[in-house]
């Protein structure tokens, strides 16, 4: 009876929504990448550790400063060009 209930619901089409979703936040808030960033080989046992930089404002801040230094780089490399 559950299995047929389950089947029977209609499937929204997820990635469509989300792709829609992100569009409309790109237009009307300030553009924004998502990364999926697995835990690097051999730090498994860290994973605990590795889990919370995900809610770190700290990681969060020299992430941003990571992307700082990146864009003004790659800046001057196409004045350079």
């Amino acid at each position: 009876m559950v299995k047929k209930w389950i089947l029977s619901r209609k499937r929204k089409p997820e990635p469509e929504y989300e792709e829609a979703k992100r569009k409309f936040e790109m237009v009307i808030g300030k553009p924004f990448i998502t990364l999926k960033l697995e835990i690097p080989e051999g730090f498994e046992e860290f994973s605990n550790e590795f889990l919370k930089l995900e809610k770190d404002e700290q990681f969060h801040e020299e992430v941003r400063d990571l992307i700082k230094k990146r864009l003004l780089i790659d800046k001057r490399h196409k004045k350079s060009s």
